[in-house]
């Protein structure tokens, strides 16, 4: 009787956390939807003051953001180690800060900042609950309410911080409070007017065994980007920290570099989210065939010089573009091709297995499960173990840790 009062009670506090998290993230979401709004009204007149709002970033992580600086990283750690905690200051920084990257033009998403939004404000009631033994438990909540507050993915919300924190391993006992949290913040977010992206897609693939074979080869390419865009990630961060030590002098060098690329291509392509990457993608405007591997190569840089946001949105749009690419060239369907693009570069750069197969049913409708499914498994095998999230942990290194 006493577990039934505490698991009732607890997916009533997710109930309240999934609310709280998709009020933040629709706070978050609308303003940074403004910001980039104006960004593109103003974008040449911007653009030119990228570093300087890169300085006000570092600046403002060296005053208050002691400990703060690995986002994602320190979510992660916060996962896989008893003592370690979010700290508070982490909620303001990472949203400032990841609004004066989108306002400068820089080339960044807003999935990682999502779902540090919902870790942290997860922590803090369970510390001034004093559920001591369920940090690990909240944190997947909060990660849930984050991820589906903004993307409105309630589903693939719930399996993303059930398995993520661990390759090769699903928490499935966390799952209902997940799944309650994530319903909640997507409701609270869409009541509250952050909108959902959402695509009926109405093409079809037949199979026979030479489609299946091109879908192999899509499959295969999605993973290896995917994988591409992790490892280039890792070591554009390692070699520009090495290189360029002092923060503010990476930050604006880089910013500098990233100012003249943004300038040299078409004005406000590659900036901010690409979403307008995407909505071309799928409405049938024009594609260039350099269009991913651009969005690509400026995300890493952007990432690397020091400014805020996550990857996943980012990640959608290479996917997607990637997908008309391809599909173009194995003569298959354009949008279907972009679907199974969307889907299974994220979950390569992720390494995440479930989620992304339902984000592409709740995006894109679930009769499409018949070639999602082979897809994100063919590309998730051509992933490898890299990862965007360092701080992962593959499923046999959790045990040996255990057995120590």
């Amino acid at each position: 009787m006493k577990k039934v009062v505490e698991k009732s009670y607890l997916l009533l506090i997710s109930l309240g956390i999934g609310c709280l998290v998709g009020a933040t993230d629709s706070l978050f979401g609308q303003v940074l939807l403004a910001v980039s709004n104006f960004r593109e009204q103003h974008y040449i007149e911007l653009l030119p003051f990228l570093s300087i709002a890169g300085c006000l970033i570092i600046f403002l992580y060296k005053k208050w953001g002691s400990g703060t600086e690995k986002g994602m990283g320190l979510v992660f750690e916060v996962g896989n180690t008893p003592k370690q905690k979010v700290p508070k200051r982490l909620l303001p920084l990472v949203m400032v800060s990841t609004w004066i990257t989108h306002l400068f033009g820089g080339s960044a998403g807003r999935e990682g900042v999502a779902v540090q939004i919902g870790a942290s404000l997860a922590g803090m009631l369970q510390r001034g609950l004093k559920f001591s033994s369920q940090k690990r438990l909240f944190l997947m909540v909060g990660m849930a309410a984050g991820f589906s507050g903004l993307f409105q993915t309630p589903i693939a919300a719930s399996f993303f911080a059930v398995e993520v924190l661990v390759i090769g391993k699903v928490e499935y006992k966390v799952l209902p409070y997940a799944v309650v949290a994530a319903y909640s913040a997507s409701t609270t977010s869409s009541w509250l007017g952050l909108e959902k992206f959402t695509f009926p897609l109405k093409q079809e693939l037949t199979f026979t065994p030479e489609v299946f074979l091109k879908l192999f080869i899509a499959g295969s390419l999605f993973g290896l980007v995917g994988w591409g865009f992790a490892w280039l990630l890792k070591k554009t961060k390692k070699i520009a920290s090495l290189k360029l030590s002092n923060p503010y002098c990476r930050v604006v060098l880089l910013g500098l570099v990233l100012s003249l690329l943004f300038l040299f291509f078409q004005p406000d392509r590659y900036a901010g989210l690409g979403t307008n990457l995407i909505a071309a993608s799928f409405s049938g405007a024009k594609i260039m065939t350099y269009d991913w591997i651009s969005k690509l190569l400026l995300t890493v840089l952007t990432l690397a010089a020091g400014f805020q946001g996550g990857e996943v949105t980012p990640l959608f749009a290479i996917g997607t573009t990637l997908g008309v690419v391809l599909a173009q060239v194995l003569g298959l369907p354009v949008l279907a091709i972009a679907a199974c693009g969307y889907i299974c570069v994220f979950s390569a750069a992720t390494k995440t297995l479930f989620a992304p197969i339902f984000i592409g049913a709740e995006v894109f409708g679930y009769t499409h499960l018949v070639y999602f499914v082979p897809m994100v498994v063919i590309a998730y095998g051509f992933s490898g173990k890299q990862s965007i999230y360092n701080g992962q942990k593959l499923v046999c290194e959790e045990r040996q840790e255990a057995e120590r």
